[in-house]
This record gives C-alpha cells, sequence and structure tokens, in this order.
C-alpha cells in the first residue's frame, strides 16, 4: 500500500515549468501588448537567472505565442493556452527490445537513476519493451508506439540504425543511450568502446599475444560497431597473426559453439576481448570447465563489468563504467532536449576504469 501511495505523488514542476506557466497568465491578463519586456526586466519580475528565462522563452516560442529574438525583442504573436493546458508532456519514454527484469545490472542502475533525475526535473520516465520496434522493418510499429505515448523525449536503448533513422527523419525528439549509426545525427550518451577495445588490444599485444579474438554480439549496435572499429585500429597488419573478430547470437550455448571454433584453429588465438560481461563468464567457465588455466592457456579481458563479475575466481582483467554518470550525462542532454527543443548532437563518450584481474 505504502508503495502505491508513494506512486501516486505527483511529479513536482521545475523552475522552468513553473515560470512558463506564470508568463502565460500574464499574458492571458494582457500585462504587455505587442512585444515582451526586456530579459532583464523579466528575470527580475520571475526571479530566475537569464539561462533558465531564456528556456522558458525557447518553450513558448516552439508554442507559437512569442517570436525568435528581433531587435532585442520578442514579439506576442497569440494568446496561449489558459493554465496547465499549455504544459507539454511530462513523460519521457524509454524505448528497449527487453523488459527490465532482462536488463544487466549496470543498464538497471542507469535506468533507476535517470528515473530519480527526471522526477526531480517534474518528468516521469515510462519504460516501454516492444521488441516488434526492433525489427529490419520497424517503421510501422514506431508510429503506432509514438502516436499511442505521448512523450516529451523518447530514450532509445540497444536501437538499431533503422530506428535511429526513423526518429531522426520524423523530427521526433529523441536521444540515443548508447552510439548513433554514422550516417544519422541524434544526441547520444555511451561508453567509449572504440578507445576501450583499442587499449585493451594494445595491452593485450604488449603481454605477447599476437593472435586475439574479439567476440561480439551479432547486431548493428553502434557501440559493437566502435568496438570492432578499435579493436582493429590497435592491430598492425604487418604484425597480425591471426586476429580475428566473430560475432554471435548472444544465447550461452551459441557462445559455446563459437569459442569451440576458435579453439580448433591451427594456431589457436591466446586471448579473447570479449563484449558483454555476462558473455565473458560464459567463455571463462567454458575454458575452465575444459581443462584450460588463466591466464596460462589463455587470457580474458571483458569489455564491461557487472556487479556479478566481483564474485568470479579467478579475478575477471575488465573495464568498469559508471553508471550514475551515465545517466546524468543522460539526464542532462533530455532535459535540455525537452525544454529548449534542440540539443548538441555531437556524441558524449565516457571512457571507463580498467580493473586489472587475474585473467592477463
Amino acid at each position: 500500500m505504502l508503495a502505491n501511495r508513494m506512486h501516486a505523488i505527483p511529479a513536482r514542476p521545475s523552475l522552468i515549468t513553473h515560470s512558463a506557466d506564470f508568463l502565460r497568465e500574464a499574458l492571458m491578463r494582457g500585462d504587455w501588448a505587442g512585444q515582451l519586456p526586456s530579459e532583464r526586466t523579466l528575470c527580475a519580475r520571475l526571479r530566475i537567472s537569464r539561462p533558465t528565462l531564456r528556456a522558458v522563452l525557447a518553450q513558448l516560442e516552439r508554442e507559437g505565442v512569442i517570436s525568435a529574438v528581433e531587435n532585442k525583442r520578442r514579439q506576442i504573436l497569440a494568446m496561449p493556452m489558459s493554465g496547465r493546458g499549455a504544459v507539454s508532456s511530462r513523460v519521457v519514454a524509454l524505448l528497449t527490445p527487453v523488459p527490465q527484469q532482462a536488463m544487466p545490472p549496470f543498464v538497471l542502475f542507469w535506468v533507476d537513476t535517470l528515473r530519480e533525475l527526471l522526477a526531480e526535473a517534474g518528468y516521469q520516465l515510462e519504460v516501454h519493451a516492444s521488441p516488434h520496434c526492433y525489427t529490419t522493418k520497424p517503421s510501422g510499429g514506431l508510429k503506432k508506439l509514438t502516436q499511442r505515448v505521448q512523450a516529451a523525449a523518447w530514450v532509445l536503448f540497444r536501437s538499431t540504425s533503422t530506428m535511429q533513422r526513423w526518429f531522426a527523419e520524423h523530427a521526433s525528439a529523441a536521444v540515443v543511450a548508447g552510439s548513433c549509426a554514422e550516417d544519422v545525427e541524434l544526441p547520444s550518451v555511451d561508453i567509449d568502446y572504440r578507445a576501450t577495445c583499442r587499449h585493451a588490444t594494445i595491452m593485450l599485444r604488449q603481454k605477447g599475444h599476437r593472435r586475439i579474438a574479439l567476440l561480439l554480439p551479432d547486431s548493428t549496435h553502434g557501440g559493437d560497431m566502435e568496438s570492432e572499429h578499435g579493436f582493429r585500429e590497435a592491430l598492425r597488419s604487418n604484425d597480425d597473426d591471426g586476429s580475428v573478430v566473430i560475432r554471435h547470437h548472444e544465447k550461452a550455448e551459441q557462445v559455446v559453439e563459437q569459442l569451440e571454433s576458435l579453439l580448433r584453429r591451427k594456431p589457436a588465438p591466446t586471448a579473447f576481448l570479449v563484449a558483454r560481461s555476462s558473455h565473458a563468464l560464459t567463455v571463462i567457465t567454458h575454458l575452465l570447465r575444459s581443462g584450460h588455466r588463466l591466464p596460462r592457456d589463455f587470457a580474458i579481458v571483458s569489455r564491461d563489468d557487472d556487479a556479478f563479475l566481483e564474485h568470479v575466481v579467478p579475478r575477471v582483467t575488465r573495464y568498469s563504467a559508471d553508471a550514475a554518470k551515465f545517466a546524468k550525462r543522460l539526464s542532462r542532454l533530455v532535459m535540455e532536449l525537452v525544454q529548449t527543443g534542440h540539443t548538441s548532437t555531437n556524441p558524449v563518450r565516457l571512457m571507463p576504469d580498467l580493473r586489472r584481474g587475474e585473467t592477463v
């Protein structure tokens, strides 16, 4: 019962929302005719900073209530809708191919942190698990979903390049929790997988490994594509004796199948760089089950980290990102987008920390 009551508490309006409501009411009363006063006057009357005021004015400009700046003033174009009716959606929708219970711990952590940060600003995060939007032809599903869910902005998790292009072409407010395809310009936040895999490959080569296998899911996710780019950048063609990129379909038995295929090669790889912490665990346990010793026989590096790897023996060498920092950067982009209608499309990339273990 207590949980139900807590969920029923309405979100607090942000300062920008409150100030925009105040200005609409002033316009409805006829406080000004023709044009708005100067920004200095408005800041003093609303008791807000100039950056906050400009976010408020940008909101009213998008609503068609006022014009863009002309000779340092803004013209009043139309009377706003009264009160709260003018306020846009207070929902931010997270689009995902899997339900929350199937998300990795790292993702669950940043989703919960993002929910808290958005709630502080007066927005509610809704999670929509819609596998039909992740097909090769997702336009129909995306159209129905975005019509049904009136969101102020969308957060796209594990989005495909086709999905990203759809949101970009339909001018829908969206932020990618991940990396964009090369021909897509949407704001995005991701781990710097390119730099991570480049660093890991160089580290393995410095340890004497010349046959390194990068194991990736068979997907078009931007982060996995960036991982392959970083891996190849670290390899010198005149010194490459069999390094390879292997893709799989994410199930444990498929990872094992690809691993066995690699082990049958002559000569076989001596080191494995593995994307996704769960897949790294599959590789480690299968090698140990097969009688191999780590790192005597094979070196293992996990591109990603999760809490369960703390309990693996031998300790796994891996890269650990800060989920709270990820959520904060994502929240910053989302709030800028919903409050101003635009944001920079320069990708935000976070470099994880190397956690040295006993598998290299």
